[in-house]
């Protein structure tokens, strides 16, 4: 048994459920935020048997897209004198991790 914990973009989340959810794969959803960006993600936790994994990671991937976007940086703070321009970088996907599971019950 694998605990898979993947961290998703807010905007990629209500598909990545929809999908776990059509193809029968429990998960629990928790809010949680990145450090870097501080923005708002979704991070899901399954147990799923070892076979399963892969499907699993495929599912998030189809559904957990990269994008650009336009993120200002405020220079200012480093520079006084200087003001925030945008940036852009790319968001979204997913960060997934893998995890042996010693013992799962459900009660």
């Amino acid at each position: 048994m694998k605990m898979i914990i993947a961290i998703v973009n807010n905007d990629d989340a209500p598909d990545v459920m929809k999908a776990l959810t059509k193809e029968k794969i429990s998960a629990t959803k928790l809010a949680s935020t990145g450090s870097f960006l501080m923005k708002g993600n979704t991070t899901f936790i399954s147990g799923v048997e070892d076979e399963q994994v892969e499907h699993v990671i495929e599912i998030i991937r189809d559904h957990s897209k990269r994008r650009k976007q336009l993120m200002p940086i405020d220079y200012a703070q480093f520079n006084p004198g200087f003001s925030s321009y945008p940036v852009e970088i790319t968001v979204g996907g997913a960060t997934i991790f893998v995890v042996n599971v010693e013992k799962f019950e459900k009660v």
